[in-house]
């Protein structure tokens, strides 16, 4: 489970984030400039929130209050960026281990085979090509493959669709709600497009100029209660 509860002074506005996910996506939804990346680079530890806390499982990964901010690189959490931010120098394979190499912790399962991974995805084919030689699809379909060959407690997706044609976009938006049946984690996703929200959020939280617009939380009858108090507070 994902809980937390932050504040992060922007230049013009602050955001203030209280959020509990268990196991369900959470997309984001907005306009650019309403603060949807920052909450994911707070999340993520690429940013420092200025107070409050930010709980993963049993680890507190940020605290204000007891001085904790856990490094990005043991977070255990993936993330994928709107521009997919593969390493052009290297081939599918080894960006796709690249994540491997600085794993402190255990893997949850042994058995998973990064390769493997690769073609469950459909690009196990294109294991020795570099990112200039792939489409906008596959390269996004690598950067799923690399953020969860790490075996993550959180998925962070960036505008995961934003560059791609209208058939991809509709395949790979498949694919995500595929993925998260199978791995049963939290999935956090930014977007700008109305209809990624509404095929693959459970929770829609929509932002719009800094503020949070309460008339568009969509919550099915499948939610629990204790995760409906989850809300994201945007205020000047």
């Amino acid at each position: 489970m994902l809980e937390t509860s932050f504040t992060k002074k922007l230049l013009h506005f602050t955001l203030e984030l209280s959020l509990k996910a268990n196991n369900q996506i959470v997309v984001l939804w907005g306009p650019s400039g309403a603060g949807k990346t920052t909450v994911l680079q707070c999340l993520a530890g690429l940013l420092n929130p200025g107070s409050g806390f930010i709980k993963l499982g049993h680890r507190t990964l940020y605290s204000s209050e007891e001085n904790i901010f856990v490094p990005a690189r043991h977070r255990n959490i993936g993330y994928v960026f709107q521009d997919y931010f593969l390493f052009p120098h290297m081939t599918v394979r080894q960006n796709v281990l690249y994540g491997l190499k600085n794993k402190k912790r255990e893997l949850r399962d042994s058995s998973i085979n990064p390769l493997e991974l690769l073609d469950s995805f459909d690009v196990g084919h294109l294991i020795d090509r570099y990112p200039g030689q792939l489409s906008g699809g596959e390269k996004q379909r690598v950067a799923l493959a690399r953020a969860l060959v790490v075996q993550p407690d959180l998925l962070l997706l960036d505008e995961p669709f934003s560059a791609l044609d209208k058939n991809t976009k509709l395949s790979l938006r498949k694919e995500v709600k595929k993925l998260h049946r199978q791995w049963q984690i939290p999935f956090i996703l930014v977007s700008h497009d109305e209809e990624d929200a509404k095929y693959l959020g459970d929770v829609i939280i929509s932002l719009e100029k800094g503020r949070l617009k309460d008339e568009s939380l969509q919550y099915p009858d499948y939610i629990p209660d204790y995760y409906k108090s989850g809300l994201l507070n945007i205020s000047n």
